[in-house]
């Protein structure tokens, strides 16, 4: 692997103009793509496929063809001044007249009068009006839209407060730019600081957005084929902008240490790819691993996100290996230190030989490796307590700002009506197999309306066939509520008995019973997808460092992170410590995708700065350093770099944390603090401190094991380009060979 990429970093560097051109010639064509592609379309693909939620919500689909199961609905409240109903006959004249106008128009499927519905508060203070479109949210016009927001403003003037929910009037997130943006200025500060040298911090940012670039380019490019859109390569961008400067900055960090020790600029590319490369490769594939990962857990969604994210990171590395090298190859010196352009390798070498804050750090460690070790698992485990009271869900409503007419709608309809009213469960009927179809239903429904925890029940309503009938419940408890989760499960409990006394069937679906069965589905499936990426990571770090435990190491460090991580997100976004300062509108459950998204991430990430830290510990301990000079040599090299780079990914990460949409807000959170975690006290403290009381079994690998691995000698033990003068092993100091295998 060394010796491949050797040649790579060598043949990239000699031929650095064609390079350069192919990369601007291959981000020109799959621009040119996304701009030609039509715009991705719905494709219809189902949310969750397996979950009952689900197979209701298709079943409406197919039996109610009328009516577009994913047609845009608004709900239109209506609130009397206080000392008035909404009974009155100037309000509920005002409420008839809103009524008739918005069902004349075209793409209304239907619009129901809250007087003829029963739709009115039992204190006459609080209405809905219920608007279905016949099109989807996204296909809505901006005459639509507008034809909607006159026939309230009107009811406005009347007196009434009138605030609409649904999807038809939704406000969406402000479209991505500035977390992007912040990310890359605040990168661009620590690369500064990191280099001390404008084209040395200049290089990591360039290559990042050139990959970042074709990368949003090819998502945008394939989004009608795949139905991909912006939202799903948001991760994309968020991964692949992290991973690219951070694996560029590798690259160019070691070609500086590499000039420094006196080697040309062709040969200090070449050994730079060679080394860091080979760490960039094995990292960047443990990050694939854990993204591509997510496909197993049965979300379209999630895995389109996964693999779009997993194919910005292949992109990155593609990059570090030829593009970094080219541009090296055209700017040799420019990147730098001002000491070494001035006085040449000789002060490079003074300075790579001397102390500095990762050495003393690692000493530190090393004389007390148990005071340590204790602490941050302490430490670790106090942050990872909330975790234990983890709660799923997904935020409607209720966590838009108080200044959003969706959010005051919902919170109208809950005092009106009640908390349960914003979360009812639908109950789709198959009467096919029923001697009488309207029978059937009346039985189901009367049962279910006795059932404890239900309000109400609406009059059901049949398809044109006849036999397949919808109806609402409507629970006594809010829709993220353990009592409801209760109540769908009795409900369904109940469902053999009724089908043998009526002959039919039937399921609960709606957003409330979609948000159980989901949050239900990804916790079953959180301990599958660990263990497929941990086994699979395991054995490509088993491979990479040719030891047993180091691996076990790290993935018990990641999992000290993560957990942590999950502990500090239900701290602020289920307990509302702190919410106020990150700009979170309502604490409440966490969304049900973001841990299982959370620790894939994580994982990915964790890998990264595994490989990147003890790889280069390694290569001294392979190079005739013993166990603990090893450690030190690996801090001396690597640990400023391995800092730097975790800082630029809290800070690209921190940068979405400003994110309208919920999800992106809580992962940027939530992957901020996870690499804080990770790198500083994991990778910083707890590597080190493990490795101390180690020693050389650290690096203990049984020999029928050791013969069986492939040799990928990610330590650069096989490149033969010899070293510059007064510097490496000399021939009376041959490198260590690799140790005995018991």
């Amino acid at each position: 692997m060394a010796t491949f990429l050797h040649r790579l970093g060598r043949t990239a560097f000699r031929r650095r103009r064609l390079v350069a051109l192919l990369w601007a010639v291959l981000l020109g064509a799959v621009g040119l793509g996304a701009v030609k592609a039509p715009a991705a379309s719905d494709d219809g693909t189902s949310f969750m496929p397996g979950i009952e939620a689900q197979q209701a919500f298709d079943l409406i689909g197919e039996r109610f063809p009328a009516a577009d199961a994913n047609g845009a609905d608004a709900r239109i409240v209506f609130v009397a001044p206080d000392g008035e109903k909404v009974t009155a006959s100037a309000n509920r004249a005002a409420i008839d007249t809103l009524v008739s106008d918005t069902a004349d128009e075209p793409r209304v499927a239907s619009a129901v009068n809250p007087f003829t519905a029963g739709a009115v508060s039992k204190d006459g203070s609080t209405a809905y009006a219920t608007v279905t479109y016949k099109v989807k949210a996204d296909d809505l016009t901006d005459t639509d839209k507008a034809a909607l927001e006159k026939a309230v403003d009107k009811v406005r003037d009347s007196g009434l407060t009138v605030e609409v929910g649904g999807t038809a009037l939704a406000t969406q997130p402000a479209a991505g730019g500035s977390g992007e943006a912040i990310g890359i200025a605040l990168a661009a500060v620590v690369l500064l600081i990191t280099f001390g040298s404008l084209a040395a911090a200049g290089l990591p940012l360039l290559t990042a957005v050139v990959g970042v670039g074709i990368s949003m380019a090819a998502i945008l490019a394939l989004g009608s084929v795949f139905g991909l859109s912006l939202t799903t390569g948001t991760l994309a961008t968020m991964l692949g902008l992290a991973v690219g400067i951070d694996y560029a900055l590798f690259v160019v960090s070691r070609y500086r240490e590499e000039r420094a020790n006196g080697h040309a600029p062709h040969e200090a590319t070449g050994l730079a790819v060679g080394t860091a490369g080979s760490a960039v490769v094995f990292a960047g594939l443990t990050v694939v691993i854990a993204l591509a990962g997510l496909s197993v857990v049965g979300v379209p969604m999630l895995t389109k996100m996964g693999l779009c994210a997993a194919g910005a990171v292949v992109v990155a590395v593609l990059v570090a290996l030829t593009l970094v090298p080219a541009l090296l190859g055209m700017w040799p010196d420019a990147v730098l230190s001002r000491a070494i352009r001035k006085r040449g390798p000789a002060a490079g070498r003074s300075a790579e030989g001397a102390d500095n804050g990762g050495t003393r750090w690692a000493r530190f460690v090393l004389r007390h490796p148990w005071t340590v070790l204790v602490a941050c698992v302490a430490g670790l485990g106090v942050l990872a307590l909330p975790a234990a009271s983890l709660e799923m869900g997904m935020p409607g409503a209720e966590s838009k700002p108080v200044s959003s007419t969706e959010r005051r709608a919902y919170d109208a309809l809950a005092d009106g009506f009640g908390a349960g009213f914003n979360g009812p469960l639908t109950i789709v009927v198959d009467a096919k197999g029923a001697a009488d179809p309207k029978a059937a239903v009346t039985g189901i429904a009367q049962d279910i309306g006795a059932t404890k925890g239900v309000v109400s029940v609406s009059p059901a309503r049949f398809n044109p066939a006849g036999d397949t009938a919808l109806f609402s419940a409507v629970p006594t408890a809010g829709p993220n509520t353990e009592d409801t989760k209760t109540l769908v499960r009795t409900i369904r409990s109940e469902r053999a008995d009724l089908e043998d006394e009526t002959g039919a069937t039937f399921e609960v679906t709606g957003s409330t019973a979609m948000n159980i069965d989901i949050s239900q589905a990804l916790q079953n499936a959180l301990v599958p997808y660990l263990a497929v990426i941990i086994v699979l990571a395991l054995l490509l770090l088993l491979v990479v460092f040719r030891s047993v435990l180091v691996p076990v190491k790290a993935a018990f460090g990641f999992l000290l992170s993560v957990l942590a991580a999950l502990g500090a997100v239900v701290a602020v976004f289920q307990w509302g410590w702190g919410a106020d300062l990150l700009g979170v509108e309502q604490a409440g459950p966490i969304m049900s995708l973001m841990p299982i998204f959370l620790v894939g991430i994580v994982f990915g990430l964790a890998m990264d700065y595994e490989v990147f830290l003890v790889a280069r510990m390694r290569e001294a301990y392979v190079h005739g350093d013993p166990a603990p000079q090893a450690v030190v040599t690996g801090f001396r090299h690597s640990a400023r770099v391995v800092g730097a780079a975790a800082v630029i990914m809290i800070a690209v990460f921190s940068g979405f944390i400003g994110a309208g949409e919920a999800m992106i807000k809580t992962i940027g959170f939530g992957l901020a603090v996870a690499v804080l975690f990770d790198a500083f006290v994991v990778r910083m403290a707890l590597v080190p401190a493990v490795l101390a009381l180690l020693g050389d079994k650290a690096w203990w690998l049984p020999g029928r094991l050791d013969r069986l691995l492939p040799r990928v000698d990610v330590e650069g033990s096989e490149l033969t380009a010899p070293p510059a003068p007064g510097t490496g092993p000399t021939d009376s100091e041959p490198a260590r060979q690799e140790p005995a295998r018991l």
